[in-house]
């Protein structure tokens, strides 16, 4: 009997209902900034608590579990490193995504810095790329599923099918060489 083609396919990969929502906190003195981070991880499904300063950042890691925190290097009353020291004092088990318009070499000294305390940190620089942003979190939160991440950004693959799909295009590129007519 021939197959509808209107019947669910089956499929091990979870529905968009089944995904995980991350508990994110966003450390951003900015308001702009960060409303512009609450927008787009609500609008990704996540669950969002905000933190303008380093004493309120500390103060809600201390009162409440998250997945990540976007973190700006520089604040009002203080520096994001204080907030890492307080992430790595409390055994803070997720990602940090650093969100700074600081020159490359401070946002690396914070990335070293985190992962001497094994914290987990990426970096994303000022002015924010949104869509990098959306990608950064939803492989965080395919990470928290379990599962391998699918998304990619800035030519760094991060799926293995996207490095299969590569061997095979390079494969049929190279067998495709002996068969042009000459000219």
């Amino acid at each position: 009997m021939p197959r509808s083609s209107l019947s669910p396919i089956p499929s091990n990969l979870p529905d968009v209902a089944e995904r995980r929502a991350l508990q994110l906190l966003v450390v951003d003195d900015d308001a702009t900034q960060r409303s512009l981070i609450t927008v787009a991880a609500k609008q990704a499904g996540h669950e969002v608590t905000v933190a303008p300063s380093v004493a309120e950042a500390i103060e809600k890691l201390r009162a409440a579990r998250f997945d990540c925190v976007t973190l700006d290097l520089v604040l009002e009353d203080g520096d994001g490193i204080d907030v890492l020291r307080e992430m790595a004092a409390a055994k803070f088990a997720g990602a940090v995504i650093v969100i700074s318009g600081m020159d490359g070499k401070r946002r690396s000294g914070a990335r070293s810095f985190a992962r001497s305390v094994g914290i987990e940190l990426q970096s994303l620089p000022k002015p924010l790329d949104l869509a990098a942003l959306r990608i950064s979190l939803a492989n965080l939160g395919k990470k928290a599923m379990g599962l391998p991440a699918m998304h990619t950004w800035g030519g760094v693959a991060t799926d293995a099918i996207v490095e299969r799909h590569r061997a095979r295009r390079g494969a049929a590129v190279r067998s495709d060489a002996g068969h042009h007519p000459p000219r």
